[in-house]
């Protein structure tokens, strides 16, 4: 059995136009072409664009989903892991909307809040105030001036370039590869090399070799724990790998 591009679309909730798309980059061909033209998937195809889907839900650009799929041929073995990845998201979401409802049933009955129990899948506020802490205001002071210094242009490119290394870190977690691995050690030095570009920041300033360590591994552990940040590499579990590779790297190199 085959579906035609209009079926798949309708079905996959995207559009005629993004199929062809892919069909034309190379990334999701039709399994067969009809005499009059029209292209038509099969099975195969739709599991393909499946985790094509998915992957472009985590923010991964079009080269870094062929890059994905390409490098993992198995599509059952490459839907488990996405599958564990989307259960671990869903834990924290299931524990983040437990924490408001109670917080919310709570407001509206008059009791009263326990404060343990508010932010269970947040836990992120502990970090925020570690780092004020440590680097104090006058770090965020001189990122700030340097932010407003720039032109559009400028934020532009810094913009698309922190969206790459993000997307990179995820399309390398998506494929399983090991924290220590040569891969994922690139993309730690990109990671500590873009640091340096931020003034204010330990890795910018040079202030000390424990320093430097310490940011770049307190960073990690802020990636996991804030799922604002999190979400810049898929989410909870694309931050734990970027953590570990991160601590790694700190540890060998800085």
């Amino acid at each position: 059995m085959d579906w035609s591009v209009q079926q798949i679309a309708k079905v996959a909730g995207t559009t005629s136009r993004t199929l062809r798309h892919y069909d034309d980059i190379g990334l999701l061909k039709p399994s067969r072409t009809g005499q009059n033209g029209y292209r038509y998937y099969d099975q195969a195809a739709l599991v393909r664009l499946q985790r094509i889907l998915l992957l472009r839900e985590l923010g991964l650009g079009l080269p870094a989903v062929a890059e994905v799929i390409g490098r993992e041929s198995d599509a059952e073995k490459a839907l488990g892991r996405h599958l564990a990845w989307l259960r671990k998201e869903q834990d924290r979401l299931a524990r983040q909307i437990a924490s408001v409802e109670q917080t919310i049933q709570s407001v509206k009955e008059g009791e009263g809040i326990m404060a343990e129990k508010m932010f269970d899948g947040f836990d992120h506020t502990q970090y925020k105030e570690e780092v004020e802490e440590r680097w104090g205001k006058d770090a965020y002071a001189a990122g700030d001036a340097w932010w407003r210094g720039m032109g559009a242009a400028e934020k532009d490119a810094w913009k698309r370039r922190s969206q790459q290394l993000g997307s990179d870190w995820t399309a390398a977690a998506l494929a399983g590869i090991a924290p220590d691995s040569g891969e994922a050690q690139e993309l730690a030095r990109r990671h500590v090399q873009w640091l340096t570009g931020i003034p204010g920041t330990p890795a910018a300033t040079g202030t000390g070799e424990r320093d430097i360590k310490g940011y770049v591994a307190g960073l990690g552990d802020m990636y996991v724990a804030d799922p604002r940040f999190a979400a810049n590499y898929g989410g909870e579990a694309g931050a734990a790998f970027v953590r570990d590779a991160l601590r790694i790297y700190a540890q060998m190199h800085l």
